[in-house]
């Protein structure tokens, strides 16, 4: 079997009224994304999604068509798309960095992989050892008022698990974190996302002032990772790192450092299912645990995270509940059937390859024709 073509669709998702998000860097409101099929001559068509932010890798739409399109589609034709570890060092070696592009491209051979196989890609993997991932919901950095009528909104659904957003005013940050608390109740686990947001001084103060936490993720900013060390050995509450850690020699150096208690992880971050799992093993060497973080995927990347976190036993889901979330904040996740969702625990796909379907339809509504995305392609 061999490849034909990488073909590229750029995308543009709103999210749904109520459910935008808003971070230090930022508020989230559409999605302008790139869904990836990769074609083969024995008929099969993997799929694969960049879910690209300018300010999280730096990497756009018109960028993500024109690296695929002109760099790792031409270097990938023709070859075995089930032979990912060797076509993972072609991909690396076209273009530095943009690993959400990388990510896209990747997902896209193991679904190819694993319908060639009849299997879902976590059998691929070894096998589940989860059937349950626990999952969390992410309320924005909103005003007061605001966050917690959010709040009230997810656990309403069914939400067991919260994450704050925080890293604005510091002021307001905590009045947030304990009206999201007062709401919730004591029996609620709730964790803070900063988003590199504060300094040491004011990271410091703010976990300081916050009450009990399940995690403070990435609380300072990547500049120094040693400040995470030092604000770890200030505070009780698990620091997660985020943006500190997007490739393995990041890992290795977090973890050596004795910088966090917990690594987010996510294909997107790390440029694929294989890079990502190789960071969860650092991690687990080490003796720190992984969860599955987020940007606010759509449905055939959170199929992926499903199938890696089902198959990989660094992800502690139990402990620190999972971002498999995406879907459900925007007005379309592009799938003909929806994935399992919570909003307590998330259930991978069985199905094989990803175990998921593009809805046409739906491809069509959202697909971005205004020519941004091709300018460069």
């Amino acid at each position: 079997m061999k490849i034909t073509r990488v073909e590229t669709i750029p995308v543009e998702v709103p999210l749904k009224e109520g459910l935008t998000t808003k971070t230090a860097g930022g508020e989230h409101v559409v999605s302008p994304y790139v869904v990836v099929r990769v074609h083969t001559d024995a008929g099969l068509v993997g799929l694969g999604e960049a879910t690209l932010s300018p300010r999280w890798s730096g990497e756009t739409s018109p960028g993500c068509v024109a690296a695929i399109e002109g760099l790792i589609g031409p270097a990938i034709t023709g070859q075995d798309p089930i032979a990912i570890t060797a076509l993972r060092r072609t991909i690396d070696g076209t273009i530095r960095h943009n690993p959400f592009a990388k990510a896209a491209v990747e997902m896209a051979l193991w679904d190819i992989a694993g319908k060639a196989a009849g299997q879902p890609v976590y059998q691929l993997l070894g096998g589940k050892v989860k059937d349950e991932l626990p999952m969390k919901m992410v309320v924005g950095a909103f005003p007061v008022d605001q966050a917690v009528a959010l709040a009230q909104r997810f656990l309403d659904w069914g939400a067991t698990c919260l994450k704050v957003k925080v890293g604005l005013d510091p002021t307001t940050d905590i009045a947030r974190v304990h009206a999201v608390r007062e709401a919730a109740g004591p029996d609620i686990p709730i964790g803070i996302d900063a988003n590199q947001g504060w300094d040491l001084a004011t990271a410091r103060r703010c976990l300081a002032d916050m009450g009990d936490l399940l995690f403070a993720e990435q609380p300072v900013p990547t500049t120094d990772p040693r400040d995470l060390a030092r604000l770890r050995g200030d505070t009780r509450i698990p620091i997660m790192a985020d943006e500190s850690v997007f490739t393995l020699q990041d890992a290795r150096r977090l973890t050596e450092l004795g910088a966090c208690d917990i690594l987010s992880v996510y294909p997107g971050k790390h440029a694929g299912i294989a890079a990502t799992r190789e960071i969860a093993h650092v991690a687990r060497a080490a003796g720190v645990v992984c969860s599955m973080g987020s940007n606010l995927e759509l449905g055939i990347a959170t199929a992926a995270m499903l199938h890696l976190a089902a198959a990989e036993p660094s992800l502690d889901d139990a402990r620190y509940p999972g971002d498999y979330l995406g879907p459900l904040y925007h007005q379309a996740d592009l799938l003909k059937e929806p994935l399992q969702l919570g909003p307590s625990v998330a259930r991978v796909p069985d199905g094989p390859g990803l175990g998921v379907e593009l809805d046409e339809d739906q491809l069509e509504r959202y697909r971005d024709t205004s020519g941004r995305a091709t300018q460069l392609g």
